[in-house]
């Protein structure tokens, strides 16, 4: 999200306590359940943040862009609540938990800006918990396609090439419901895939 990314400024000042490191493409960063306190700020790539189950599966909590940043929640002591993965290529500004104390202590407008980030985070979380315990799986996929989508003319591109499993991971589901709730969407030509994007071709309904 635009909101969630750090002025250039604050990027620049944060770079000057930690250290430059490129990522290879899935490259573990952090290990849910892990000690560790330090904050990787996005230069280029993309990274995911994401929570595994006992039998493997994992849910797809967030994904990160240039500018944005993962690790914050560290700040409390306790161990890592996700993991975090790089979904390619990435090279990212690592800052120790040491320096991350002190730069906040010295830049209050970054404390503002982590507050501000964490509050709209618990929104989202939210609003994923009660799309979870309220909607079927129909009514997830609609809000995670409308939420991942902008505007092109009359129809919605969604910005990233996203697999089927991709959403089944998101919205808490199997890749076999995904693929009939889609199949479903086609043929009904409200969804259609064009250069590896899913374009929603009009409103889609509100229930099924």
């Amino acid at each position: 999200m635009d909101e969630d990314r750090l002025p250039i400024p604050l990027i620049g000042a944060l770079a000057e306590h930690g250290n430059t490191r490129p990522f290879r493409a899935n490259t573990i960063l952090i290990t849910e359940g892990d000690a560790g306190d330090s904050l990787y700020i996005v230069l280029t790539g993309r990274l995911r943040a994401f929570a595994s189950s006992e039998d493997g599966r994992d849910v797809i909590l967030g994904e990160y862009g240039p500018g944005e940043y993962v690790g914050e929640l560290s700040l409390d002591g306790r161990p890592r609540s996700a993991s975090v993965k790089t979904v390619e290529a990435s090279t990212c500004c690592v800052v120790s938990g040491t320096e991350l104390r002190g730069f906040l202590a010295e830049h209050p407008d970054f404390a503002l800006h982590i507050s501000q980030k964490l509050t709209r985070m618990v929104r989202r979380l939210t609003e994923q918990v009660k799309s979870l315990a309220l909607q079927d799986v129909y009514g997830r996929m609609v809000r995670v396609l409308t939420e991942l989508s902008d505007p092109v003319g009359s129809e919605r591109v969604v910005r990233e090439k996203l697999t089927q499993q991709d959403i089944a991971d998101r919205v808490g589901s199997s890749r076999e419901m995904v693929n009939r709730v889609m199949k479903d969407l086609t043929a009904g030509g409200y969804v259609a895939v064009r250069h590896g994007h899913y374009v929603i071709q009009r409103k889609l309904p509100a229930a099924r």
